[in-house]
């Protein structure tokens, strides 16, 4: 238990995101965990769940809730980032289209690293570009792998179905066709964190008659291979080499 800062608000916030860290609780396991009044446990909770600190699993207990991992791979940008630009020059260069490397933030996904293709047509999508989590290959798989009441309400208006998710998870990839935009089709791997968490995807994306109908079928397992390798870098050593030697396999 950490010592009281003096600040009562967030001692028993802190209190009651400390008491999840074993796993979900009910309200009940919370005020007897805390030693907490049940209002005042329940007023807390109830706020750290609508700013997403706190979630509420298919049984109604609290958990954990994807604003903390948020926060958290965000305070591991700088190493992703880093780790990213050898791995999405060598996928840009085998596939012959733009990469990128998205991340989730709040309703949005941004585009945190690219390698855009030198010449001819090409998906330009510039470091810092916010787009949709509604469609998009990327933001598939950023919204497969989220917890269910995430996945209910990122799939409202989107463009792509539960179904869909379903393959991605099955796959372990997502592809799209005019989905974010007519005539552009991409292919999403994702990145876990250590905890295997989804914390960014790497794609790439073109013009639909460079990579067909079917660009999952020709690019998949290169992007899965990025993604995998980042995964590795960001897990256990983001200063070893970033080459990409089993990439073109």
């Amino acid at each position: 238990m950490h010592a009281p800062s003096g600040i009562g608000v967030i001692d028993k916030s802190v209190m009651i995101m400390d008491a999840l860290e074993a796993g979900p609780a009910t309200l009940a396991q919370l005020v007897e965990c805390t030693g907490l009044a049940r209002p005042t446990v329940h007023r807390l909770a109830s706020a750290l769940v609508h700013h997403r600190f706190l979630s509420r699993d298919v049984r109604g207990r609290y958990v954990i809730g994807s604003r903390l991992a948020e926060l958290a791979a965000a305070a591991g940008d700088d190493q992703l980032v880093s780790a990213a630009g050898p791995i999405l020059l060598k996928l840009r260069d085998v596939t012959g289209e733009s990469t990128q490397i998205f991340r989730r933030q709040g309703d949005a996904r941004v585009c945190v690293a690219s390698a855009e293709r030198p010449i001819g047509l090409r998906d330009s999508i510039p470091v810092g570009t916010q787009l949709s989590m509604k469609a998009g290959s990327a933001a598939q798989v950023l919204l497969a792998w989220e917890d269910h009441e995430r996945l209910v309400e990122g799939l409202r208006r989107a463009r792509f179905t539960p179904t869909v998710l379903a393959g991605v998870r099955r796959r372990g990839w997502g592809e799209s066709l005019g989905e974010r935009e007519p005539g552009v089709a991409s292919v999403s791997a994702p990145v876990r964190g250590p905890s295997g968490r989804v914390i960014a995807a790497v794609s790439i994306s073109g013009p639909i008659e460079r990579l067909s109908r079917q660009p999952g079928r020709k690019f998949a397992g290169v992007v899965v291979a990025a993604a995998h390798q980042l995964t590795e870098m960001v897990r256990a050593n983001p200063d070893a080499d970033h080459g990409l030697k089993d990439l073109d396999h």
